[in-house]
């Protein structure tokens, strides 16, 4: 029988949707869709310190942002609202045996539970780690069971002299195994007594060996790995034991993460094997690096998915974007839509080296998206950025400003930089307003003439083609820099700008001469 194909993207809530993160996710869900299997998102919440659901929302909310949907996962909460309450997945007979602790064994996939809201869509739920921690202490149990883990009352100080003492010595450092053969009940009596103490589990040593479907075939020996920890108690699982026993239960076929997580393949895959598990497919991703080709961080710029969706990137284009981090196509393609990057991608095309982060190439492809929309759709984009600087609210006006500005735009952003003379003229010096070294009172006398002559055109006729038949004979007698120029300055206040007819046309006559006067008043 065919395996499904079922990916998982398994953030942490300690921060906002970052890059690699994204990319991750990108990655997760284009290979389920191109193998017509299921993209789950679980949310790895047991750093309670550093959890916090305001980043839970932030990574939900990105994913939805990039139209990346979850087939299975949490809901959000707003949807919760929305939820009618029902029994969450429980025992439909009574199990034959009990663990050591006399908990319930339960077949994969089952979570034990009281009736209450469920708080997630798929049928191996639920999909936080905090929700699930009946099934990380069964499994704990299982583990005491057979004899392969123990508890660890070993200090933080002991085991911080230990390690150092390994360096000084040239060794890579791992646990000593010192508590290893302390009997359970002694170690449980010590426990109940209050003793500090995690648990950890007994790495057997042996060569361990997967085949990575980037990467190909990687080797570890156990040996330098010592006794790995993975709990703080049986409630409270670490990252290695938790992620074994939801990848099992939720029947994760294919694990593609970043390769900074290849270090604890091994340790899952014997944590794997010590529960009899099935060992999933593993794909590392290459590291997203910076320009320099150091790791990519905040000090590089932008960092956050929210931060470049303020700033003005379109979802579109910052998945187009970061799927080329690491992938390309047969045919080298760098441009998009959904249907066919899905159709196109495949995990064997993915490059072992680091993918290096292009600003400049992220701005041309979030350019060449904002240029494929129509007027109407780009204005939907902007309006809200329009709104918050209380600009005036004609959508006719907006458009004639889309259409003269859309090609310069590269980010959102831009338009107000770029367009805000439009609405409200910048403040400029007189000097801004000279072509080269024409002295100012010829720059004035230039503009004087300009607004004569425009003077006498009416409203309805103040168009592009009206207003060049005016005055490109004026700026032959004239010069075409000394009249243009300060006319151009006039209007926008800048230095760069669409040029003077364009902006007029979208000014209007009674603007347009408004400024002009404003000019000449500075000269």
């Amino acid at each position: 029988m065919k395996q499904e194909i079922r990916t998982r993207f398994a953030p942490s809530p300690t921060g906002p949707l970052h890059l690699g993160g994204a990319r991750t996710a990108i990655f997760n869900w284009l290979f389920a869709k191109k193998m017509g299997g299921a993209f789950i998102l679980r949310i790895e919440d047991t750093d309670a310190e550093r959890s916090d659901v305001r980043f839970e929302r932030d990574i939900m909310e990105n994913l939805r942002w990039l139209r990346i949907f979850w087939d299975e996962g949490p809901i959000l909460e707003t949807e919760l609202l929305k939820s009618e309450p029902i029994r969450s997945e429980i025992f439909e007979s009574e199990p034959q045996s009990r663990g050591p602790h006399g908990r319930k064994p339960q077949s994969r996939g089952q979570v034990e539970g009281k009736p209450k809201t469920k708080n997630y869509i798929g049928n191996f739920g639920p999909y936080r780690q905090t929700e699930r921690t009946e099934r990380y202490a069964y499994f704990m149990d299982t583990l005491f069971e057979k004899d392969l883990a123990y508890y660890c009352f070993c200090s933080k100080e002991e085991l911080e002299m230990r390690r150092q003492e390994m360096l000084l010595g040239g060794e890579a450092p791992r646990y000593s195994g010192k508590c290893r053969d302390i009997r359970i009940k002694e170690a449980r009596e010590r426990k109940k007594r209050g003793e500090s103490c995690i648990i950890r589990f007994k790495v057997p040593e042996k060569k361990v060996t997967f085949k990575d479907i980037i990467r190909g075939d990687i080797s570890f020996n156990s040996a330098l790995v010592g006794d790995i920890a993975i709990a703080k108690d049986e409630r409270m699982p670490l990252y290695n034991f938790s992620v074994v026993v939801d990848d099992f239960e939720m029947q994760i076929s294919h694990v593609i993460r970043g390769e900074e997580h290849l270090p604890n393949t091994p340790k899952q895959i014997l944590i794997q094997q010590a529960l009899k598990m099935p060992m999933p497919a593993y794909a590392h991703l290459p590291l997203i690096l910076a320009p320099d080709k150091s790791k990519m961080s905040k000090r590089v710029g932008l960092f956050n998915i929210a931060d470049y969706r303020e700033q003005g990137y379109l979802p579109e284009a910052v998945l187009n974007f970061l799927v080329l981090l690491g992938w390309h196509p047969e045919d080298n393609q760098e441009m998009f839509a959904a249907d066919g990057l899905v159709e196109k991608f495949s995990l064997e095309r993915i490059q072992k080296a680091g993918a290096i982060f292009n600003a400049q190439k992220f701005d041309w492809i979030n350019g060449e998206y904002i240029r494929k929309l129509n007027n109407a759709a780009l204005l939907e984009y902007l309006r809200p950025l329009i709104e918050k600087r209380e600009w005036l609210k004609d959508d006719a006006f907006h458009l004639k400003v889309i259409a003269i500005e859309k090609e310069r735009i590269k980010r959102l952003s831009d338009f107000l930089e770029m367009a805000g003379f439009f609405y409200q003229l910048p403040e400029y010096g007189s000097k801004m307003l000279q072509w080269k070294n024409t002295p100012a009172d010829e720059t004035a006398a230039n503009l004087r003439l300009t607004v004569e002559e425009l003077e006498k055109v009416s409203e309805t006729e103040f168009i592009k083609g009206r207003l060049e038949r005016i005055l490109v004979p004026l700026a032959e007698e004239t010069g075409r820099g000394e009249l243009y120029w300060p006319l151009r300055v006039s209007l926008s206040g800048k230095e760069a700008s669409p040029g003077p007819f364009e902006i007029m046309e979208i000014l209007g006559k009674e603007e347009s001469t408004r400024r002009i006067r404003i000019a000449l008043e500075k000269l």
